[in-house]
């Protein structure tokens, strides 16, 4: 009988492990260790270092902190007109975090919106550093018809949603478009390099001021956005406001303009191109800005468009450049009221000084020929003014020397910025010996003092300029720093400050020689004999001075129509008034105008004053020219 038959036990022998499989096994469970430890290390980072992020953004789909724009603070012009306001407006706000399918929802979105969706990829472009849930505005200033449509489709567009917010408006258009400026969007240029914008509480997304006022008073008008914390659904949209941070509207602002003065000041120069300054002589206020062409700042309240934008930039005629503070134009004959104050002061000329003038007169090779054909006569400083005689200046230019006449210029206004808070102003030139060998490393030639006697040569000037010139001699020699802000005051009405007048310095021309250029003026207007005949109102002495500026020499002139039109002269017209006790004090330049001053911008001028003395009445037809109008028609 066997051993396995009598039930004897089982023994097994074990064998050795294979030192291969012993390796195998011992990599399988250290991997199995790893993996324990990576998976408990995730969870620990997870749950530990970045709980509290995802807690929040968990409580992001829930509840949303909504930044509220503030309103823009109202403007109003000096006797409480609003000037510039704010109105409501539909913006389409787009949370790509909201969107499961983003591509999607904005190729419904622009089909909604009749818009590619190369466009609206273009308005997603935000700043880099958004924070997440952040609404991207894609389309603003939505018109009725796609509010409707939008809410209509709200359930297929998934993180879109409709913001109401407060846009500025400028009731009236492109008037005083240059001096209101505009607003815009920041750039992220702007936010990181604070260019010419106060970042302080702005964020990306923010309207701010871009221009002129809107831009120099910024701070003031922004005010204080406010926030939300609401309760939202799976789609983004707003279900309910759990809390609330108010927010607090920007400054009021009245200024100094007029509007109706503005309004007429602006039809006065009606479709042609130039600038009407009017100031107050005894504060500086600015009582009227013009500048034309204008634009609309409506536009770029709402966003600018491509085609708009590049019409804008395209135009021939630069209508974003304000000509009243950036414009820089030969002033003519206007000029020799500054030399006439100078040759007085030093001593070059009294008020019986006086040439013959028989049409011109003759300098080393040159014979400078006087605007008249066939002279003036006998001329005193009084008659030269009046008539607006050159021989009489080509003869005490000399005299006087440039770099004397730019002394006293400078003193009177010109050559200098006038400090007035408007970007970009230009400051013209009133050259010197010196200035002609900085700028071309030349001496100055006595042949040139001559041109730049009769304002012409290498004087510029801004018409605002020239209004600062004529507001001095009108009050006797103080130059103040024009202003258009008269008030400032906060929200609830009171008053944060009243802006005062600033004196920047005072003529360098005595005030009884300032008297005798008063006189010569007040007949370029009220003597039969003067220029500016046409610049007379009943009832109100009106002084002044008409002025032609060539912008070419004769005989250069383009015999093309379009060219001819481009190179006519400029015609000018300054002016204040009563001259008894000046009240405004006007400058005006119409551009390629076709005539002189007399003739074109004395009228223009005279609308002006007609209705700041008379508001509403009908204007009397303007004086006849009484001849004395040939050439270039000073």
């Amino acid at each position: 009988m066997s051993t396995l038959e009598r039930g004897a036990p089982i023994r097994f022998t074990p064998r050795e492990v294979p030192p291969e499989l012993a390796a195998r096994i011992a990599a399988m469970v250290g991997l199995v260790l790893v993996a324990f430890i990576l998976i408990v290390a995730r969870l620990w980072f997870l749950q530990v270092v970045l709980g509290p992020r995802m807690r929040m953004e968990s409580e992001s789909n829930r509840t949303r902190l909504v930044r509220v724009p503030s309103a823009r603070g109202v403007v109003y012009d000096r006797r409480g007109e609003i000037l510039i306001d704010n109105r409501a407006s539909f913006d389409v706000v787009f949370v790509p975090e909201d969107a499961p399918d983003r591509r999607a929802t904005l190729r419904r979105l622009a089909s909604v919106l009749g818009e590619t969706e190369t466009q609206l990829h273009e308005r997603l472009r935000a700043p880099s550093k958004r924070p997440a849930y952040e609404g991207i505005v894609v389309r603003r200033d939505l018109d009725w018809n796609d509010v409707v449509r939008v809410e209509t489709h709200q359930l297929e567009l998934p993180g879109v949603s409709l913001q109401v917010v407060p846009r500025r408006a400028y009731p009236f258009g492109s008037l005083a478009a240059h001096l209101f400026g505009y607003v815009g969007e920041v750039s992220e240029k702007e936010l990181l390099q604070q260019q010419g914008v106060d970042t302080a509480n702005v964020r990306p997304g923010d309207v701010v001021g871009k221009a002129s006022l809107e831009k120099a008073w910024d701070v003031q008008l922004r005010g204080l956005a406010g926030e939300q914390q609401v309760e939202v659904d799976a789609l983004g949209r707003r279900v309910r406001v759990l809390d609330e941070t108010s927010d607090i509207a920007g400054d009021t602002l009245t200024l100094t303009i007029d509007r109706e003065l503005q309004q007429v000041a602006e039809q006065a120069l009606g479709e042609r191109n130039g600038a009407i300054v009017a100031l107050d002589p005894r504060n500086g206020e600015v009582l009227a800005m013009v500048s034309h062409p204008s634009y609309d700042p409506n536009i770029f309240a709402r966003g600018l468009k491509r085609e708009e934008s590049r019409a804008l930039m395209q135009d021939p005629a630069k209508p974003l450049i304000n000509r009243a503070v950036q414009g820089q134009f030969a002033p003519g004959s206007t000029f020799k009221v500054a030399v006439a104050a100078g040759a007085l002061e030093a001593g070059v000329a009294s008020r019986g000084s006086s040439v013959s003038c028989g049409g011109g007169t003759q300098f080393g090779n040159h014979y400078f020929r006087c605007w008249r054909k066939g002279g003036h006569g006998f001329m005193t400083l009084h008659e030269a003014v009046v008539q607006s005689c050159d021989v009489f200046f080509y003869q005490f230019g000399p005299r006087l020397g440039v770099d004397a006449m730019a002394k006293y210029v400078r003193s009177l206004g010109l050559g200098v910025e006038t400090g007035i808070d408007l970007d970009h102003e230009k400051i013209g030139t009133i050259p010197d010996s010196a200035w002609k060998m900085k700028r071309f490393k030349q001496p100055w030639y006595p042949g040139e003092t001559l041109s730049v006697a009769i304002g012409q040569g290498y004087v510029t000037a801004t018409p605002l300029q020239m209004a600062t010139l004529t507001a001095t001699i009108a009050n006797g020699g103080t130059r103040y720093r024009p202003h258009y802000v008269q008030r400032v005051d906060a929200p609830d009405g009171s008053v944060r400050e009243i802006v005062q007048p600033d004196v920047l310095g005072h003529s360098e021309v005595s005030p009884a020689n300032l008297q005798i250029v008063r006189e010569a003026m007040r007949d370029v207007v009220m003597s039969d004999r003067g220029t500016g005949k046409k610049a007379r109102l009943p009832g109100i002495t009106v002084a002044g001075k008409t002025g032609t500026a060539q912008v070419v020499k004769m005989g250069e002139r383009s015999r093309s129509n379009k060219g001819a039109r481009a190179t006519r002269d400029h015609a000018w017209f300054i002016a204040f008034a009563p001259y008894e006790a000046p009240e405004i004090a006007v400058a005006c330049i119409v551009e390629n105008a076709g005539g002189g001053g007399g003739a074109i911008a004395a009228p223009t001028v005279r609308q002006v004053l007609a209705h700041y003395f008379n508001p509403g009445a009908s204007l009397e037809p303007a004086a006849a020219d009484a001849g004395g109008q040939g050439g270039r028609g000073d």
